[in-house]
């Protein structure tokens, strides 16, 4: 913008929330993205404040629950899965002039989420029902 190669209304966030898209706005801030962290941490059971920069999101969401490895790799792979699940989102918004709602998104964060990890654990046993319900159960690190 400052080239003037873009316009300024380019700027703004995908979600027509009116606020320019940044990088923390976008993944924190945005009323209609930022919304789906809080249904992630609910999926989840896990509750904490609101960070304000997307590095602290990162580092709050996935040490929350201490040193215990299993479950920090677990919610590594939630968080990855989330920002995967909003960029594209985001994408299909600019490019292909689509709209998925919060609850679709979650959706589309559990299934994303249990293909990755039956790509890399083709022994997973666990289908779809029991991953929706209780995630930390099928990853036996309750």
């Amino acid at each position: 913008m400052r080239r003037g190669i873009i316009t300024n209304d380019t700027q703004l966030c995908v979600t027509e929330c009116g606020k320019n898209e940044t990088i923390d706005h976008l993944i924190i801030h945005c009323p209609i993205f930022g919304d789906l962290w809080q249904q992630i941490k609910t999926w989840i059971d896990v509750f904490s404040v609101d960070p304000q920069q997307i590095l602290d999101q990162y580092y709050q969401f996935v040490y929350s629950s201490g040193g215990y490895t299993p479950r920090r790799s677990f919610l590594q792979l939630i968080w990855l899965c989330g920002i995967w699940v909003l960029w594209n989102e985001r994408n299909q918004r600019l490019f292909a002039n689509t709209t998925r709602t919060t609850v679709q998104l979650l959706e589309k964060v559990k299934i994303t989420s249990l293909k990755w990890l039956k790509a890399k654990n083709v022994c997973f046993p666990f289908g779809y029902h029991m991953w929706w319900q209780r995630p930390f159960a099928c990853l036996v690190i309750d």
